[in-house]
């Protein structure tokens, strides 16, 4: 890569700039939806809760496993530039459908982004990494660059989509969703007749791109099969108790093709793709955990938390707006504890991850204290366990970006960035399995109110199973969230605090590494 200054912009690669825009309209497309998702099916489309967080958490897997097909294709065939332009293709379709508001469009709209995802989120984070040669030190720095794109388009949708939503009805706020996603598309396209990214991002081979099946090339075949596809993903998004089923046949292919890479590569690149997938591990705890933002999390605001300036929707924006405050100092303090030798390392990084993970969890239970006679919290526990967990997702989810290129064999780059993201597959299964143990049962409780979790809630809420029974069902459901919350706060503290204490062993393993 040449280094030349006419080729940067503020000391990274110029093609970072563009990649940075559009990663921003196509997360403000996909964020401005998702902050929409549960409220429209529980208010507009009348689903229960239930009902709602399978589906949220059906349609939110399989974003984060068709990346892994997504990354295969463009490894092989199609390229990132090619990839990346299908997907936001797909994706904006998408989107402008959802504003029929007929069974079919609804779900064959969560399909057409489900595929179009696929092609779009593991290549354009795999192009970034490719604008950087192996061990360059602006790498972490760039990812984090990246990382606040992500975050402004996710901070400013949930709150447009939101408002127009509310002021001119569900189909407007999709509406500018889709938007987002062909202003994403323009950016990107730009870059390319630039030539700002020079010969990164093409066909990989063109022989056999071009090689023809079915009478067209293999290029043209696999778009033509992304389309026939959307009905599928349709389908088990709208039977999503049977996604079970699903989990096992991806972890199956996943297991499979890991163990087929690991007999074709040295040594060293054995022990760097055993530490991409044991990162990938953790990133699947701290996704479904993290992931309640976008379901349980809403409703809890909507229902329980006395809100100012903003509704449930827009408390969506809450984590990317902080990200858009702290990723520039981050990326700053990595730089600067890199040049003076104390930058830690990536499994600790992790593990930091993880504990501000499980200390934002239980601000948000600790906000037990505030309640009203109402059934309402305070806002300041939101905005400050936001504020936490956000700290965490800074030490873990833009650092595990950057790090899977590094870790990855250099040929099957995009598929390990696939795998990296099927933790956000796995992650949102268990986070709706997470969420639906926060619905309401009249006279029960969940497993959280027993036993030693039992005793843990008592000690950070100050409420027990009896004094939530003697109140009303809207303080019941309160103490549902909660005791959820904190469970899983104290979960991923304690893990992360293993994941730091085996650092060094990890460290070790990743062959030079940081």
């Amino acid at each position: 890569m040449s280094t030349t200054n006419s080729n940067e912009v503020f000391g990274h690669p110029k093609g970072l700039i563009y990649l940075f825009f559009a990663e921003l309209w196509e997360r403000f497309s996909f964020y401005g939806m998702r902050a929409l998702l549960v409220l429209y099916m529980t208010k507009q489309l009348l689903f229960t809760d239930d009902m709602a967080f399978g589906v949220y958490a059906a349609y939110m897997s399989l974003v984060y496993v068709t990346p892994l097909i997504g990354g295969i294709l463009a490894d092989k065939i199609l390229g990132f530039r090619k990839a990346i332009l299908l997907g936001g293709v797909l994706m904006a379709l998408g989107h402008f459908f959802l504003t029929f508001e007929q069974p079919i469009f609804f779900y064959g709209s969560l399909g057409l982004i489900i595929v179009g995802n696929g092609f779009f989120k593991p290549n354009i984070s795999s192009f970034v990494g490719d604008l950087y040669h192996e061990g360059d030190a602006r790498r972490d720095s760039g990812f984090t660059i990246f990382y606040l794109g992500i975050n402004l388009g996710a901070a400013i949708a949930p709150l447009a989509c939101a408002w127009f939503a509310e002021t001119y009805g569900w189909h407007y706020g999709f509406v500018l969703a889709g938007i987002g996603m062909v202003l994403g598309l323009l950016v990107f396209n730009r870059g390319l007749k630039g030539n700002i990214f020079g010969n990164k991002g093409l066909v990989p081979n063109l022989p056999v791109y071009q090689k023809k099946s079915f009478g067209i090339n293999q290029g043209q075949l696999i778009s033509v099969i992304a389309f026939l596809s959307v009905p599928v993903f349709a389908l088990i998004v709208k039977f999503h108790e049977f996604e079970h089923f699903l989990v096992w046949i991806i972890s199956a292919f996943l297991i499979a093709y890991i163990i087929y890479i690991l007999t074709t590569v040295n040594l060293k690149e054995k022990k760097r793709l055993i530490v991409a997938v044991y990162f990938t591990v953790l990133y699947t705890l701290f996704s479904a955990i993290f992931e309640q933002a976008g379901s349980s999390l809403t409703l809890f605001a909507d229902r329980n938390v006395n809100l100012v300036g903003m509704d449930a929707a827009g408390t969506n924006s809450i984590n990317a707006g902080f990200i858009i405050l702290l990723a520039i100092p981050f990326s700053l303090l990595w730089t600067f504890l890199s040049k003076r030798k104390k930058n830690p390392n990536s499994a600790i990084k992790f593990g930091l991850g993880l504990v501000f993970l499980g200390l934002g969890f239980v601000v948000f239970a600790l906000s037990a204290h505030s309640i009203d006679a109402f059934a309402r919290t305070s806002m300041t526990y939101l905005v400050l366990g936001y504020l936490v967990l956000t700290i965490g997702e800074l030490f873990l989810s833009p650092i595990g970006l950057s790090k899977m290129t590094e870790l990855s064999p250099l040929k099957y780059v995009a598929f390990i960035m696939g795998v990296w993201f099927s933790a956000n597959f796995y992650g949102h299964f268990f986070a709706g399995k997470i969420a639906k143990l926060t619905t309401v049962t009249e006279g029960e409780t969940n497993i959280f109110t027993q036993g030693i979790f039992g005793d843990i809630v008592e000690l950070i809420t100050g409420i027990t199973p009896e004094m939530a029974m003697q109140n009303s069902e809207s303080y019941q459901q309160l103490y549902s969230y909660l005791s959820v919350y904190a469970s899983f706060g104290v979960i991923s503290i304690v893990v992360g605090l293993i994941a730091i204490l085996i650092s060094p062993k990890i460290k070790k393993m990743m062959v030079g590494v940081h």
